[in-house]
């Protein structure tokens, strides 16, 4: 009876070990961190809705921003109830096709019977979002004979559930070479460091038309902003014209806090530019 009880006692030992061993990972599996979940944005001049030919194919912008599993959209040159694009909401026929929340911003309130702008669209949600003046001196002249600034769309937008919101700005710059380029700029670098003294990550992009070359920019990167193609792209990442890419004018800068994973310039003439998708991290 002796023995058998010393031979008893290692078992129970050994087993009470086991026991510690894995309970103790099981703590270390619950207590590690979940690795983040990559984000996906996607950045389209989406030309009216109409693709490089100009044939209407608002479905199709709708169809790639399912197919590319892009969590957030800045879009540029959208209508809403314009005669040109037969009075349709764009926004929300995007937003009704996409089941993503959206925000938009108008350029120009009365254009062709409609309004004429931006949007941002997302698959979590956008709280506050804003319309951010880019005033110019001297005042343009713009299609139908507004004098109304270029905008840019301020907002909040969910990362992922759960997650912290992201300060996202979209922008759709002077085409023209000269000083009102730079003074949007300006005003652009100006509304990134306020969204920026929250503490949040931020994202800058749109349709600059300007190439990184282009000393206009300077002022984003002197902001702190990081170009996220020059960060994980690669090759030009020419994306206009969609359908012999020349130059690269389409962009998404990176805040501090957010990371760029890999950026791809997509091969579609679905508008005139090719749109850019950079998946976050």
């Amino acid at each position: 009876m002796h023995s058998a009880f010393r031979d008893r006692r290692p078992a129970s030992a050994a087993a009470g070990v086991v026991a510690l061993v894995a309970c103790a990972a099981l703590g270390a599996a619950a207590a590690a961190p979940a690795a983040p979940q990559a984000a996906r944005v996607l950045v389209l001049n989406m030309h009216a809705g109409k693709d490089a030919a100009g044939k209407p194919n608002l479905d199709a912008i709708a169809a790639l921003i399912k197919s590319t599993r892009a969590d957030a959209a800045l879009l540029q040159e959208v209508d809403r109830n314009t005669a040109r694009s037969g009075g349709v909401d764009q926004v929300a026929v995007l937003q009704k096709a996409s089941g993503f929340d959206a925000a938009f911003a108008a350029s120009l309130f009365h254009y062709d019977g409609g309004e004429y702008g931006i949007a941002i669209l997302s698959r979590y949600g956008i709280g506050f979002h804003a319309t951010v003046p880019l005033p110019v001196v001297p005042v343009q002249t713009r299609a139908g004979g507004s004098t109304e600034p270029r905008v840019a769309l301020l907002a909040f937008v969910q990362r992922l559930p759960a997650t912290p919101t992201w300060r996202v700005l979209n922008a759709h710059l002077d085409p023209a070479e000269g000083a009102a380029r730079a003074q949007e700029i300006a005003h652009l670098v100006e509304a990134y460091q306020d969204a920026a003294t929250a503490k949040a990550p931020v994202l800058v992009g749109g349709d600059f038309n300007s190439a990184p070359d282009n000393a206009v920019l300077q002022p984003l990167r002197a902001a702190g902003l990081r170009d996220a193609w020059s960060e994980c792209g690669s090759g030009d990442g020419f994306t206009y014209p969609a359908d012999t890419p020349a130059k690269r004018i389409d962009y998404l800068f990176l805040g501090d806090g957010v990371h760029c994973a890999r950026a791809e310039v997509i091969d579609t003439q679905i508008s005139d530019h090719r749109p850019l998708l950079v998946t976050l991290k």
